[in-house]
């Protein structure tokens, strides 16, 4: 029986060649320089920050060059799978606004190079593996299970190397007879790649990355389709894939680095041209003095879920992604604060080769500094959006409360250097729950400092409210201040009162603080002028008499 026999007989259906492929998925016609690159993502777990690393790269790549950013989603280890998974991924990208060119989604496909499903490309799969049985560079394997875990066994305790190579391909010489006539009487068996690698010759694979690195040849019979639903396994369905699809550039993580020399092999088989490899470095986090790889299991920050339902921005956690992706990012932003990011020039040779540190403590300052420069509208809009969803007490309020939350949001905010109090819409209330009537009236713990007596605290706060007058401006509602606190015994001066503090009761500093924690509980707000005005004097009042209430 010849090869292409041993092929027809494994393959009946598969009338179509490699050939018939190549004119179906033609070259893209785009300019030079046009980068075709995927964001292809296994469902076997949710979208986590290494996967969201490689999809901003991916889309800065191709937006700044011009060409395709494309979504494939690999499905073949369908026994991994989780549910959900695929869902939402195409929710993050669509939250991050990191939108594919090309992808396909609940029965629609947008795209001349799909499906883009690989579950749904198992006929083409079926016709590059026949082609390679047909030439004698594939071959049906029907080891056991059983006598698999006793190769791996056997290699692991000789400490050889894991794998089907040399004399444990124990079917890869056997005659296409023989072949034949297991598969008739019904064996199960895999298909595997027939390697013409030398492990001890090396070859020279240019990584865009980390430059030129001498790798040695690969020599082991992997399986590239599987027994179960005849499904070709990921080393080998991306090969096929990324030549049809036209894929210029692959952004991977570099614990794949292990597996070029068989891309290269596989590629190599065909005849096609081997696309550019980028391999990010692993993401890495700081735990107690030690560094170590950020974990989806132990790390919360290590999945996607958690940074929506924090409430960070989401170009804020893009630019906090691209700052450990390049390490010019930084420079670059400081230098263009309007520019969307996808115009940012990425430079494979600017990522770190060490690995890329993530800080959830430089997310925060991010963050910071996005929010900041938000109106206090569309802020408002935002955490309105954010509490919908993650926070239905929140949202009640704020609701309820729409101008006072805007007010007091743009306390100190439309300035040269607006406060930064929020890292993210979730740490927004309890930093400003005080002003809202319904959480007031539960249990309050004020935080006095250096004035203490209820009743200095209470003549302070009734002097106060005595002159307050909402129609004053700054200028003169802290003039007012600063003479009731002459008149009671502090300084408002403080360069005199830091003379001679022994003098007074205490400074116009403290006295203010008195004010700030009858009115907020806390010594630590934003402007005591602007919260007085939202507050009103019947609020004031009210705050008042639970203070004196309380402490009765």
């Amino acid at each position: 029986m010849t090869n292409k026999e041993l092929a027809d007989l494994i393959f009946p259906n598969i009338t179509k060649t490699p050939e018939d492929y190549e004119a179906m998925y033609p070259k893209r016609d785009l300019m030079e320089g046009a980068k075709v690159v995927r964001f292809a993502p296994s469902p076997t777990g949710f979208m986590h920050i290494g996967n969201m690393m490689s999809a901003t790269i991916n889309y800065v790549l191709a937006k700044s060059s011009g060409g395709v950013f494309f979504l494939r989603n690999e499905d073949t280890d369908q026994a991994r799978s989780v549910e959900g998974a695929v869902e939402f991924i195409h929710h993050v990208l669509n939250y991050y606004g990191i939108y594919p060119d090309e992808y396909e989604y609940n029965g629609k496909t947008v795209g001349n190079y799909g499906p883009y499903i690989q579950s749904e490309r198992i006929e083409i799969y079926h016709a590059f593996i026949k082609y390679l049985i047909s030439i004698g560079r594939a071959y049906p394997c029907f080891l056991t299970s059983d006598e698999l875990n006793e190769i791996r066994e056997y290699q692991a305790k000789s400490k050889k190397r894991i794998g089907i190579y040399g004399r444990y391909a124990k079917f890869r010489d056997i005659s296409n007879d023989e072949a034949a006539r297991r598969i008739k009487n019904g064996e199960k068996y895999v298909i595997r790649f027939r390697s013409k690698g030398d492990f001890n010759r090396k070859f020279i694979f240019e990584d865009l990355t980390k430059g030129k690195i001498e790798m040695p040849e690969n020599d082991i019979d992997v399986p590239i389709m599987k027994s179960e639903n005849l499904l070709p396994t990921y080393h080998f369905a991306h090969v096929v894939d990324d030549h049809l699809m036209r894929t210029t550039h692959v952004v991977r993580g570099e614990e794949w680095m292990s597996s070029v020399p068989l891309h290269y092999e596989l590629f190599n088989a065909f005849g096609y041209k081997m696309p550019k490899y980028i391999h990010t470095s692993l993401i890495l986090k700081k735990d107690g003095d030690t560094i170590r790889k950020i974990s989806k299991r132990k790390d919360p920050e290590a999945l996607m879920f958690y940074y929506e339902e924090k409430g960070y921005p989401t170009l804020a956690v893009i630019d906090a992604v691209l700052t450990i992706a390049n390490s010019n990012f930084e420079e670059w932003r400081t230098n263009n604060p309007d520019k969307p990011f996808y115009e940012f020039p990425f430079s494979p040779k600017k990522m770190s080769s060490s690995g890329a540190l993530f800080d959830l403590d430089k997310l925060d300052n991010i963050s910071k500094n996005y929010i900041s420069k938000m109106s206090a509208s569309k802020l408002y809009e935002e955490y309105l959006t954010w509490a919908k969803k993650y926070d239905e007490h929140v949202y009640e309020l704020i609701s309820k409360y729409k101008e006072d939350t805007i007010n007091f949001l743009n306390i100190e905010r439309e300035t040269k250097k607006p406060r930064k109090d929020y890292e993210n819409y979730s740490s927004i209330f309890p930093k400003t729950w005080y002003m809202y009537d319904e959480e007031w009236n539960k249990t309050i713990s004020y935080e006095f400092t250096k004035i203490i007596n209820k009743d200095e605290i209470k003549s302070i706060m009734q002097a106060c409210l005595d002159q307050y007058d909402s129609n004053d401006v700054e200028e003169v509602w802290f003039s007012k201040i600063k003479e009731l606190c002459d008149q009671m015994g502090y300084q408002s001066n403080m360069k005199v009162y830091k003379e001679n503090p022994d003098q007074y009761k205490g400074s116009i500093a403290d006295f203010t603080t008195v004010i700030r924690v009858v009115l907020t509980t806390s010594n630590m707000t934003p402007n005591l002028y602007d919260i007085m005005k939202i507050l009103g004097r019947k609020r004031m009042i009210e705050r008042l008499n639970i203070f004196i209430e309380k402490y009765n």
